[in-house]
């Protein structure tokens, strides 16, 4: 019984990190004011170079690098388009994802069924030998702690430190802060591409870790659930990490019914996890004063300079 709850934990965590690691870099971009939509598309780009660049080289490490700057590439052509030229940004971030979805198939057909090396895990003498604790702690693979570390610095910045009362500022009156001084498009631009290597390296460890293979589509929506799960958190880092604890547990258990081979039609346990996300986010939406509490009041709104 012990064993079979370890071996749960363990693959709860990894389900889970994915989605944190996009919902961090979101997060970070929506507390500026901007509402990025296209992090399933900067997902799949990041999974697709991660996985060829590792397959070429067969360096894990080099994989994990190319994916960030995939989405980070991805990242820089959605403010371009958003920020600079002003264009819709909810229409954006929809043709970001539609385009990360069609690069990553093109350049993905070559790889599909090739293996490539995987991100190994961390064992931890003597703690990763610790009865229940240790497997489910310290023998996890380093994107995981990198995920929590990232979340911890997220967290201290933007309730600590004067910078993150900055990017507070912007995503609350851009107007005041520009008054102020501050570079509201440049700080825009770094929240960003901040937010479009959390994707790429969130896509990365769907292919070197989670799944390491390259498949079509193989993000099946976790994009679209890390933006929902920053509204879940209400914008707040610790809630975000319950809430991927959440929803990484629903697609654990989908699949974990599917392998039991539960009379229920698979279909219906894929789509578990995104009933559950609808569900939560009607539920959190009839709160209407919490959303109005936390929400960054210039969300998806463009600044235009005035002199």
């Amino acid at each position: 019984m012990e064993q079979l709850i370890v071996s749960l934990l363990i693959s709860i965590i990894v389900a889970s990190t994915p989605l944190l690691l996009a919902a961090i870099g979101e997060l970070v971009v929506e507390k500026v004011g901007v509402l990025n939509l296209g992090v399933e598309g900067m997902m799949l780009a990041g999974a697709i170079a991660a996985f060829a660049t590792a397959n070429v080289t067969g360096i894990t490490v080099l994989g994990v690098l190319a994916g960030i700057f995939a989405g980070l590439l991805l990242s820089l052509l959605f403010a371009i388009i958003s920020l600079t030229l002003q264009a819709n940004q909810t229409a954006t971030g929809l043709a970001l994802t539609i385009f990360g979805r069609g690069f990553s198939a093109l350049v993905g057909a070559g790889f599909v069924g090739i293996p490539a090396p995987t991100i190994p895990k961390i064992h931890l003498p003597l703690l990763s030998d610790i009865p229940f604790i240790g497997p489910v702690v310290f023998s996890q693979d380093p994107l995981v702690y990198l995920s929590l570390i990232i979340l911890g610095v997220v967290a201290w910045a933007f309730k600590s430190t004067h910078f993150g009362l900055i990017l507070r500022a912007v995503g609350d009156s851009h107007d005041a802060a520009h008054a102020l001084g501050y570079p509201v498009i440049a700080i825009r631009y770094g929240a960003v591409m901040f937010g479009g290597a959390m994707a790429g390296l969130a896509g990365a460890y769907m292919s070197l870790a989670y799944t390491p293979m390259w498949a079509q589509d193989m993000t099946a929506g976790r994009g679209w659930v890390a933006l929902a799960l920053v509204t879940f958190s209400a914008w707040r880092p610790f809630w975000l990490l319950v809430g991927a604890w959440f929803f990484g547990a629903l697609m654990f258990m989908a699949l974990y019914v599917q392998a039991m081979g539960v009379a229920i039609p698979s279909a219906f346990l894929s789509a578990t996890p995104y009933i559950g996300t609808v569900i939560v986010l009607v539920l959190i939406s009839r709160d209407a004063r919490r959303i109005r509490l936390h929400r960054p009041a210039m969300l998806g709104r463009p600044f235009l300079a005035r002199s």
